[in-house]
């Protein structure tokens, strides 16, 4: 078992603004604790003061155990970099010198094959199997038949830009959760996971015996996990840390309550301050003229003075207020409509139609072209940007996967959409043009809209029966989309 200990962590930014100021809180053997704030008040700044990679202004961190870390950007890695570096990169430090090592070795021997070369090689190859490289890649094997449908043997060499973001982050998860590490810092664990791998998540960390500090701004995940919340609270001063010992189900209110109990004693420390001054100014005036009252002015003055020494109570913490101006203008009534639209080798040909004041949702497993679907789908223009109001949802170029489509606006600029339909991304076992797209809902706003529209010409998505591939006995999607 690990923990982690913090006491009066405080950091600045290189430009002398105070970032974390007096944060104390412990992560203890086998407990979850939640790291939540808003955006910019330096919870990812913490995990890596905790991981080491920071120094801290004052205060100190002391952890036991080892510690695996999951960065905040697994699930948008670019390059060239390999299922296997990506896998490496979360072991501990020894095995990823002996793994640097030992790759260097293999180049040398492709153009010096002397006897130095090959002892240093065999040296190489015994102090990876010291730092445990022969399980890891056990463990690491378990993990792609799991994440990704194949063997390590097959998916290693694989780049990790060809897996989605969510497959990026349940191998990752799949790696630090089966490792040993006992200590487990998950910046943004959910992000990219589809909803099955979400509840994968949630079932994980309920079950696991280590210690783990995440940062999270998933609702249910929270409060599904996580036991003890810590929240990073803004300060002119620096950003503090408040603990709450009851779960994610009552933080807001506990907040609310908290609050109007510091507004409440500042209330009372600004009044007994008025007061007292008060007072000192009326023995000032009398001590003018009667020599009697010049020790009772001392005396106030003293007792004014020690009661702003020991300073006013902790401020109401600043509230981060988020606002979008997202108009748009008024578009025709059906503002997008497809013919046969297919993404080759992802997806099967549909049809559908948006209307104005719709709002669209696209849901699908991670991996089958959700996220690709929704960049391709305008075909209409080089770029279409489609005002969701309150949000944005489209704004990228086509891409060239487009193969059949037929796409037509209902409007010369850019609208105002509200997303009413959900179109749901399917996979059929054994195929690689295997994703299909269903309109499985349709809400309703103000103006009137076609019950016609919602018709589809696709099939329907696989029964449970028939949604595993009997090669593997592995979900299909993963089966078929892997190989």
């Amino acid at each position: 078992m690990g923990h982690v200990d913090l006491a009066g962590v405080g950091y600045h930014l290189p430009d002398g603004r105070v970032l974390l100021d007096d944060v104390s809180f412990r992560v203890g053997e086998g407990s979850i604790v939640a790291l939540v704030g808003p955006n910019g008040s330096g919870k990812t700044t913490l995990l890596k003061i905790i991981a080491g990679d920071l120094t801290p202004t004052s205060g100190s961190v002391s952890r036991s155990g080892g510690l695996g870390v999951m960065r905040q950007f697994i699930g948008s890695i670019h390059g060239s970099s390999t299922v296997r570096d990506l896998l490496f990169s979360l072991s501990a430090p020894a095995l990823r010198r002996a793994v640097a090592e030992l790759d260097r070795l293999e180049l040398r021997l492709m153009e010096d094959d002397s006897e130095q070369t090959q002892l240093r090689y065999a040296q190489a190859l015994a102090d990876y199997g010291d730092a445990g490289g022969y399980h890891a890649e056990v463990i690491f094997d378990a993990c792609c038949t799991e994440a990704l449908g194949v063997s390590y043997d097959r998916a290693k060499w694989r780049e990790v830009t060809t897996l989605s973001g969510g497959e990026q982050k349940r191998l990752a998860l799949e790696a630090l959760l089966r490792g040993p590490d006992e200590v487990l810092l998950l910046d943004e664990p959910d992000n990219f996971l589809d909803v099955p791998a979400k509840r994968w998540l949630e079932t994980q960390l309920q079950n696991t015996q280590k210690s783990v500090l995440l940062v999270s701004h998933d609702r249910e995940l929270l409060a599904q996990t996580a036991r003890t919340i810590a929240v990073l609270e803004l300060g002119a001063a620096g950003n503090t840390v408040w603990i709450h010992g009851s779960g994610f189900a009552t933080l807001a209110a506990a907040r609310r309550d908290r609050f109007a109990r510091l507004e409440e004693l500042r209330r009372r420390w600004d009044e007994q301050h008025k007061k007292l001054r008060e007072l000192m100014l009326m023995y000032k005036v009398k001590a003018a003229y009667n020599d009697a009252m010049a020790s009772r002015y001392q005396a106030a003055q003293t007792r004014l003075a020690k009661f702003e020494e020991a300073g006013p109570p902790q401020a109401v913490p600043l509230e981060q207020r988020v606002s979008m101006r997202l108009s748009g203008g008024r578009t025709g009534k059906r503002a997008v409509m497809t013919d046969n639209l297919e993404l080759t080798g992802l997806m099967k040909p549909f049809d559908a139609e948006i209307w104005f004041g719709d709002r669209v949702a696209v849901l699908g497993s991670n991996g089958p072209a959700s996220r690709t679907f929704s960049v391709c789908w305008p075909a209409a223009a080089p770029i279409l940007i489609v005002n969701i109001s309150p949000s944005v949802i489209l704004l990228s170029p086509l891409f060239p996967i487009l193969a059949r489509r037929s796409s037509v606006l209902g409007c010369d600029r850019a609208g105002s959409l509200k997303p009413t339909i959900i179109l749901s991304c399917w996979v059929e076992p054994c195929s690689r043009s295997c994703t299909g797209v269903m309109i499985i809902g349709r809400g309703w706003g103000a103006r009137r809209r076609r019950a016609s529209s919602t018709a589809t010409s696709w099939p329907r998505p696989p029964s449970k029966s028939s949604s595993r591939c009997p090669e593997v006995s592995r979900p299909a999607y993963r089966s078929c989309c892997s190989s």
